[in-house]
């Protein structure tokens, strides 16, 4: 995989987009104090100023109904030099739909800073097509959302890899993490409510791999198969894959399915590491992993790094992943590391 265009870092003072590449619910009238509370902590907290692009607040309804308003939004986002980022508000299930109304070729000449999660990764996929590198976490409402001080871990993340410069450096686990159970609590009960988490566990592989990350949420990744948006297999060469699943957490026989059609692909067999972040209150941890490790094994890749329960994703608190960095698996201190900037200035 060739590296990806690196966006400028955000600063203080920065205008950033806020637009909705999949679901609408930010425009229900249900959603609309989360939303207000969460731009409030955009401009109180990181200092940035949040523009919120014309269809984004139309309801989930009008936009389910016209995706390519969807597509307008995130092409003006991009055309206006004054926007240094673009926030995606939450995930849904028709993000695909938007693809026929992207200007890839727009992204790749206005590279700046998209964050999202779920399935927010067609989008990312929209950014990976146009050579520009984005960053999979920090929605608005599933990161700047919530009352009482931000998540220190989630905050950290944020701050580490989307303002500042330099090498990233080791990310390690959050010291806990919480699921459904964070649904109508304030931060600080969060935090007080948090399961110890007992670090990254290493499935097999030895040494240290490295490779630049690509990945996302497993069964959107599943339905990219086929369109435009998909790498060739030759793209997967030297790749870190991650991957996490969506709240629904399949089925493991979907797992297998998936793995398999990577290794019919000739993907396995170029791949260097693969990530595995902690799916949705660790539901069927054991099964996916199980999972992975059988299809591995199919394809002769039972020395592939596969390092699981990461922190990223959908539970609570994250760090970012951001697509075309170079990335690292330690096997030995069972570490993930990313040994580069992942912004420029």
């Amino acid at each position: 995989m060739k590296p990806l265009i690196k966006p400028p870092r955000l600063r203080p003072g920065d205008r950033v987009a806020i637009v909705c590449p999949s679901s609408g619910i930010a425009g229900d009238a249900e959603n609309r104090a989360r939303f207000d509370r969460a731009l409030r902590r955009l401009e109180n907290e990181f200092a940035l100023r949040p523009v919120v692009m014309e269809n984004a607040l139309k309801g989930s309804r009008y936009l389910w109904e016209h995706p390519e308003k969807r597509g307008e939004d995130i092409n003006a986002a991009f055309a206006d030099p004054e926007i240094k980022g673009v926030i995606a508000v939450t995930g849904g299930d028709d993000g695909i739909r938007v693809l026929p109304y992207v200007d890839i070729d727009l992204i790749g000449a206005n590279p700046k800073i998209f964050t999202g999660l779920s399935d927010v990764t067609s989008a990312h996929y929209f950014c990976l097509k146009a050579g520009l590198g984005s960053f999979y976490g920090a929605s608005l409402f599933s990161d700047f959302d919530g009352e009482g001080p931000m998540l220190p871990y989630t905050k950290q993340w944020i701050v580490r890899e989307l303002f500042e410069s330099g090498p990233v450096g080791e990310i390690p686990p959050a010291t806990g993490w919480i699921g459904r159970a964070a649904r109508g609590l304030d931060n600080a009960q969060v935090l007080r409510r948090l399961q110890p988490h007992r670090g990254y566990r290493l499935l097999q592989g030895q040494g240290r791999a490295q490779g630049r990350l690509l990945g996302g949420c497993l069964e959107v990744v599943y339905s990219l198969r086929g369109t435009p948006l998909f790498p060739a297999a030759e793209e997967f060469e030297d790749v870190i894959l991650f991957l996490e699943t969506s709240p629904l957490c399949p089925r493991a026989w979907v797992i297998e399915d998936f793995m398999r059609s990577l290794g019919a692909a000739g993907i396995l067999e170029r791949l260097s590491g693969l990530l595995l972040g902690r799916p949705l209150d660790g539901k069927r941890s054991e099964e996916y992993d199980a999972a992975i490790v059988k299809v591995l094994g199919e394809y002769g890749r039972s020395d592939l790094p596969v390092l699981a329960d990461m922190s990223f994703g959908h539970n609570a608190p994250r760090a970012l992943i951001p697509f075309g960095a170079l990335g690292q698996i330690d096997c030995d201190k069972r570490a993930f590391i990313i040994p580069e900037a992942v912004t420029e200035g």
